[in-house]
C-alpha cells in the first residue's frame, strides 16, 4: 500500500527539496519558457462517431487523482476502432516539478512541444529545424531512413506530474513509483486504447525525470518493457550503485530495454557516460547516446521529444 500522506507531502513540498547532488551538480531550476511553439490549448479528445483522424493528430485529457495528482494523456487520433498500442509514461524536468502539479504535468504537451513532435514523426523526413537546430548529420539522415524503412506507429503517452523528489532518498522515489504502476498505469489500461502487457510499457524522462524514470523503472522491471533516460539527472558516485540496481532488474526482466541518453552540453554528460561505461563493463547491453544539444528547453522540443518517441515506438511489443 502506498504511504499516502508520505507521497502527498512530497507533492506539497514544491521547490524546497534538494536534489542532493551539490550545488555544482545540482540540476538548476530554468526560467520560464519561452512561449512554446505548439499551441498552448491542448486537443481534447475527438467524439467517437469522428473516426480515425489523419495521422499526427492526437486527442488529450487532463487525468486528477485524489492524492493530488495529476496527469495530461496524450492519445492517437488515427487509431482504428478497437485498436490498442503501447504506452509510454513520460516525465518532466525539475523546472516543472517546482511549479505544481497543474502547470508541471503540462511539461511534456505543452512546454515542451511534444505534439508537435508527434505530428512530425508522423510526417518525416525530420529536419534540422525539428531539432531545434541540434543535428548530427549522420544521426538525422539515419533517422530518416528509418522512418522510411518502418514508419512511426504511434503511442499513448501519459504525462504525470512529478514532485520535485530527493533523489538520494530511496522512500519517496519508491512511493512515486508504486503511485505510477499501482495508480496511474492500472487507470490508462482500463480508460485508454492500450496494450496491457509489461513488454508494451515504457517510461523515460529528461533530467530530474530522467533519473526518476531510471529508479522507478529498475525498481520495477517487471513492470516495464523499456526504461529510457534523457540527460538524467545522476551524479558520479551513483554509478556503481545503479549498475548494481541495474544488474538486479535485468535479473528480474531479462528483456527489459535500456537506454541512457545525454548531450553535447549536458552537464551531467560525464556522470551519464560512465554509468554507461560500466553497465558495458558488467556486460549489461543497453543503448547509449551523445547527441548534440544544451540541457535546457530547446533540447527538451527538439532531440529530447523526437528521440524519446522513436526510441519507444520501435522496442515496445505490439501484441
Amino acid at each position: 500500500m502506498i504511504a499516502r500522506r508520505s507521497f502527498l507531502a512530497s507533492l506539497l513540498a514544491g521547490g524546497s527539496a534538494a536534489l542532493g547532488l551539490g550545488c555544482s551538480r545540482r540540476e538548476r531550476v530554468a526560467d520560464p519558457p519561452p512561449a512554446p511553439p505548439a499551441p498552448t490549448k491542448l486537443p481534447e479528445m475527438p467524439a467517437p462517431e469522428a473516426g480515425p483522424l489523419p495521422r499526427g493528430q492526437v486527442g488529450t485529457e487532463t487525468w486528477t487523482f485524489d492524492d493530488g495528482g495529476r496527469a495530461v494523456v496524450i492519445v492517437p487520433a488515427w487509431l482504428e476502432p478497437g485498436e490498442k498500442v503501447p504506452v509510454l509514461i513520460a516525465l518532466h524536468g525539475r523546472g516543472e516539478a517546482v511549479k505544481g502539479p497543474v502547470e508541471g504535468a503540462m511539461g511534456w504537451p505543452r512546454d515542451y512541444a511534444l505534439l508537435r513532435a508527434i505530428e512530425r514523426v508522423c510526417a518525416p523526413p525530420i529536419t534540422t529545424a525539428d531539432l531545434e537546430g541540434f543535428a548530427d548529420p549522420k544521426r538525422l539522415e539515419d533517422t530518416n531512413k528509418e522512418l522510411a524503412a518502418r514508419p512511426f506507429k504511434g503511442l499513448v503517452v501519459v504525462c504525470p506530474y512529478v514532485p520535485d523528489l530527493e533523489l538520494r532518498k530511496a522512500a519517496p522515489l519508491r512511493e512515486y513509483g508504486e503511485y505510477l504502476v499501482k495508480r496511474v498505469l492500472p487507470r490508462v489500461r482500463a480508460e485508454l486504447p492500450v496494450l496491457a502487457s509489461p513488454a508494451a510499457t515504457g517510461i523515460d524522462g529528461v533530467s530530474l525525470g530522467g533519473a526518476v524514470a531510471l529508479r522507478v523503472g529498475l525498481g520495477n522491471p517487471d513492470a516495464f518493457g523499456a526504461v529510457g533516460t534523457l540527460q538524467a539527472a545522476i551524479g558520479d558516485d551513483q554509478v556503481t550503485e545503479l549498475t548494481e540496481l541495474t544488474k538486479g532488474a535485468r535479473a528480474k526482466n531479462a528483456a527489459l530495454k535500456l537506454r541512457l541518453l545525454t548531450s553535447k552540453d549536458d552537464y551531467f554528460r560525464d556522470a551519464i557516460t560512465k554509468t554507461s561505461r560500466a553497465w558495458k563493463a558488467a556486460g549489461i547491453d543497453h543503448d547509449y547516446a551523445n547527441v548534440p544539444g544544451p540541457h535546457d528547453y530547446p533540447f527538451n522540443r527538439g532531440p529530447g521529444a523526437i528521440e524519446m518517441l522513436l526510441w519507444h515506438d520501435r522496442l515496445l511489443a505490439r501484441a
